[in-house]
């Protein structure tokens, strides 16, 4: 049965279950089942369908779309920075959920789990009493919420980094001049890295405290250089990870 918390577009962890023909069936975390089809595991000819999909692997998905109880998938349109988002997300939400573990003992941390997941999903929680340490008080104990926060403490989140490789050429007279002022406008108001590779291959990278911003900075500095690249009539590409 389809989970309506589930929508279109939305990326999702699924393991997996079996391959009959072109079809592979998978199951998705806590929510289900769903379908992808050769065409969406990887772009251009797959020779061996097995070098991408067994049995028992996990992956990350898009939803592409959902009609009745069926939900159609994509392995081939999440971009690196969804799969790094959601993957983040995952792990932080198991490691909370291992310091109330930690703490409450664990039948009182499934309890607990269950009733912050009434009001907030168990990362947003955690997020919030980051900046709200009292807000742990309506769940747990005041020995328990200052054992709790000692913990979140002592594990301060280190800074996320994003990575892209892009490809930018041009070929002008002035092709390289061109290239370097694009790349240098498009990231001279950002945090964004260059980082030069091979001929017209440049990697770009960023580092911050917030996922979700460094995620939203390095995109804004890769529409800005594509935007210019077609008005100065370069060769652009993001190398997919």
């Amino acid at each position: 049965m389809v989970n309506y918390d589930l929508e279109e577009g939305q990326i999702v962890l699924c393991t997996v279950n079996k391959i009959l023909g072109t079809t592979v069936f998978v199951k998705i975390e806590g929510n289900g089942e769903g379908t992808l089809t050769t065409s969406e595991i990887s772009p251009g000819r797959i020779r061996n369908l097995r070098d991408y999909v067994v049995p028992g692997k996990k992956i990350v998905c898009k939803i592409l779309r959902m009609q009745g109880d069926k939900i159609y998938l994509s392995l081939r349109r999440v971009k690196q920075t969804e799969k790094k988002e959601l993957l983040d997300k995952i792990s932080k939400e198991r490691s909370y959920k291992a310091i109330l573990k930690t703490v409450l003992g664990k039948d009182i941390a499934k309890e607990t789990i269950e009733k912050i997941t009434q009001d907030h999903s168990i990362t947003d929680f955690f997020e919030e009493i980051k900046e709200n340490p009292k807000t742990l008080d309506k769940y747990t104990s005041k020995t328990d919420s200052e054992k709790i926060l000692k913990i979140l403490e002592s594990k301060k989140d280190k800074p996320k980094e994003i990575k892209q490789i892009i490809k930018l050429s041009s070929s002008a007279p002035n092709g390289i001049i061109t290239t370097k002022k694009i790349l240098k406008d498009s990231c001279k108001n950002t945090k964004c890295n260059i980082n030069y590779l091979a001929a017209g291959k440049y990697r770009l990278s960023i580092t911050g405290p917030d996922f979700k911003e460094i995620k939203t900075e390095i995109n804004s500095a890769i529409d800005s250089i594509e935007k210019q690249a077609r008005k100065k009539d370069c060769e652009f590409s993001v190398e997919k990870n």
